[in-house]
């Protein structure tokens, strides 16, 4: 099965996603004040970050796989999830990367440059916290308690079928055979029903 995996990997890759901008909050309230040539050399200390987007991009794709192999609540939030790390992409090509592009990667100082660091830094700033409810909303469908996909039943259901033919050694008595398929058969329907019922969350 690939709900649990995928859940895993949702949360996991969702949480590292997290990293690069939850750093960019912390040192906002030190640099958004700083002169310019602090400021700069600040900046360079970013040079080579560019990779961790990839993170975001497997963070979003986890995120999605999650929600398909799941159901019910499960699949709305991790689609929710999903949904807001994406938007943290729409910030970085809105507002972060334009600021990088006018300022040569922070290499060059043009006139409206202090405007470009409030646009760059609270960019930032939004992507962590929608990044963080991202992560909230994947923590949350990994630990609800949502009825199975149907195809999770199916497995089930086989497994639970198959337990009278287990108990058919010959010291077992027709009366225990009987039992087992009574107990397979009220499993099942149990099941099925928890599947079908109308979803109320």
């Amino acid at each position: 099965m690939l709900a649990k995996p995928s859940q895993f990997l949702a949360v996991v890759l969702t949480a590292l996603a997290l990293l690069p901008g939850g750093a960019h909050l912390m040192a906002l309230p030190a640099k958004i004040a700083m002169p310019e040539d602090p400021y700069f050399v600040a900046q360079q200390v970013y040079r080579g970050w560019a990779w961790a987007g990839v993170v975001i991009f497997f963070a979003i794709f986890a995120n999605f796989a999650a929600a398909f192999f799941t159901n019910g609540n499960r699949r709305r939030l991790f689609t929710a999830a999903g949904l807001l790390i994406t938007t943290t992409l729409a910030l970085f090509f809105i507002w972060t990367y334009p600021a990088n592009q006018a300022t040569g990667n922070w290499t060059s100082v043009p006139d409206n440059w202090e405007q470009l660091r409030i646009q760059w830094e609270y960019s930032h700033a939004a992507s962590a916290a929608l990044t963080f409810l991202a992560l909230l909303c994947a923590m949350a469908a990994a630990l609800s308690t949502s009825p199975l996909r149907e195809n999770d039943v199916s497995d089930v259901s086989e497994q639970d079928a198959s337990a009278p033919h287990r108990m058919t050694a010959p010291s077992a008595t027709p009366l225990e055979c009987a039992a087992a398929r009574n107990a397979a058969a009220e499993r099942i329907a149990t099941r099925a029903a928890l599947y079908r019922r109308p979803m109320l969350e």
